[in-house]
């Protein structure tokens, strides 16, 4: 996969801009700078025990790493180790687990002799994750490209999800910034026409997060789109078309398969997930260790055949474990967190839930006609071969309904305070619409460019990064230099990627609720 050419520095730049603030993020998570601050939080969350005596070497680990290997992350690091010991670890989908034992025992096997294997294991989720978030923003430059038209618009976004709200999340054991990475790199290769790639791409998603099945609406509207402005093109076109029931019937075997595909990841883990705590006797079950046991008893966890019994999602006419766990461990469903006591998590969700909305009323606002048709009616400007670029250009719309719709179902139906990692690492339209709001009201960025507003100079003097010639200016550097004389909107957007990131960093690592 071409991510990262030669010829386009400023490519070059998103990749490093995400290196540097990767490694940054690991500095600042590390006892040595945030645990001397606050003391770690005895939460009531998923916490099983270590099955052997640390070594020297495993100290150092945690003690550097520990930070990532909370909450949500716990469940990622035991299940890579132990396998699916427990019900309630089958809400966290396998993809991710796999890739990490796959580095500890691969890549990783000869520190074997310096530490043990949950040591290895979060040292691989570090790697994969400096690597998948790297690679996500280099995919979500690509994509901007592809889909805005508007090089500095692009630029400008991948360098802010290297600053997304949600970075602990990319940087902790959890299965963001994989997500992120196949799901961004999907939609770009589907902007490029290579639709199985993207299907493949888009099918591993959904072995990583279960919000990657929502993903199949970017290929049925693809091909829908491309069906649709078939038909509406002149008679002489029309005659050299195939006939109609053959491309319906293309059309929808096509849709069926990518479907299918995109699908089969989830729809095998749940099979296995009931051939696991259903079926027992299947080969699948082997012995807990005791302690592992013991954890169970305490705190009501329900191993795999424990007892012969078998859970009650097994009697369900379609039994799917996903929506059982989903439903009596975490309590969701529509309006089921909306109690008052829940107040601060919305407050918490309040500053994304704004700007996803306005970048949906700006979009809509826009293009009233393009979203009443759903984009399926030619329109002049296409005819003419000159679209509107930038955020309300045509090719933004199935990401603006898909940002919608995640933000609709995670306002109504899921944990609220989650809002923030589930669309920053599902959507580009947080970094689209940031980025545009920062291009298009922000003075200090209206530099000679065809991506600009006309204006002279730029009044602001080089980055730190653009050391010579050929080397791109870096806009979000430059704008956190000049924090003063930038606009309350600029400060606003910027000072919440930055609150979140630090607070996350904060809270998280040291075992404190956080989004």
């Amino acid at each position: 996969m071409e991510l990262v050419r030669r010829e386009d520095p400023q490519l070059q730049e998103v990749v490093w801009f995400a290196v540097r603030c990767r490694a940054l993020t690991l500095l600042l998570q590390a006892s040595a700078v945030f645990n001397m601050l606050i003391p770690d939080h005895a939460a009531d969350a998923f916490s099983p025990p270590r099955l052997s005596e640390p070594s020297p070497w495993d100290v150092l680990v945690e003690w550097l790493l520990g930070g990532l290997s909370h909450w949500d992350a716990e469940h990622f690091l035991f299940i890579a180790e132990h396998g699916y010991l427990y019900e309630h670890n089958c809400a966290f989908l396998p993809l991710y687990p796999l890739s990490l034992w796959a580095v500890a025992r691969g890549a990783l096997w000869p520190l074997q002799w310096l530490l043990r294997l949950q040591s290895r294991l979060l040292l691989s989720a570090v790697l994969l994750n400096s690597l998948f978030s790297a690679l996500a923003a280099a995919a979500l430059y690509e994509l901007g490209r592809v889909v805005l038209r508007r090089r500095r618009v692009a630029f400008l976004a991948a360098l802010l999800f290297s600053l997304s709200p949600a970075n602990v999340f990319m940087a902790a054991a959890y299965s963001e910034s994989m997500f992120a990475f196949l799901a961004f790199t999907a939609m770009w290769q589907l902007e490029k026409g290579q639709s199985w790639l993207s299907g493949l791409l888009f099918s591993l998603a959904s072995g990583a997060r279960a919000n990657g099945l929502i993903n199949a609406g970017f290929f049925l509207y693809s091909q829908g789109k491309r069906f649709a402005l078939q038909l509406q093109v002149g008679p002489g076109s029309l005659r050299k078309l195939p006939l109609l029931w053959k491309q319906v019937l293309s059309l929808a075997s096509s849709a069926i398969l990518m479907s299918a595909g995109i699908f089969l990841p989830f729809a095998v883990f749940q099979y296995y997930a009931y051939v696991r705590f259903c079926s027992p006797g299947t080969g699948l079950d082997r012995t807990i260790p005791e302690p592992l046991l013991q954890l169970a008893r305490d705190k009501g966890y329900h191993p795999a055949a424990m007892d012969g019994a078998k859970p009650p999602w097994c009697s369900q006419r379609v039994p799917v474990v996903y929506s059982y766990i989903q439903d009596t461990y975490w309590n969701v469903g529509f309006l089921r967190y909306f109690e008052l006591r829940q107040i601060p998590n919305f407050l918490l969700a309040l500053p994304v839930t704004i700007l996803v909305s306005w970048a949906a009323w700006t979009y809509v606002s826009t293009n009233p006609r393009h979203c009443l048709t759903l984009g399926l009616e030619r329109s002049k400007s296409e005819e003419e071969e000159k679209p509107r670029d930038g955020f309300c250009c045509p090719s933004a719309f199935v990401y603006v309904v898909h940002a919608t719709a995640l933000l609709a179902f995670g306002f109504f139906c899921m944990h609220v305070q989650v809002l923030t990692r589930f669309l920053g690492s599902s959507s580009p339209i947080l970094y689209w619409f940031s980025a545009h709001l920062l291009q298009e009201h922000e003075p200090l960025l209206w530099s000679a460019g065809t991506d600009n507003p006309p204006s002279g100079r730029s009044v602001l003097g080089e980055s730190p990064g653009s050391c010579g010639k050929g080397t791109p200016d870096n806009p979000v550097v430059r704008l956190l230099l000049n924090w003063r004389l930038i606009t309350p909107l600029s400060k606003g957007i910027l000072g919440f990627f930055l609150c979140y990131w630090l607070l996350g960093l904060l809270l998280h690592c040291n075992f404190l609720p956080w989004t």
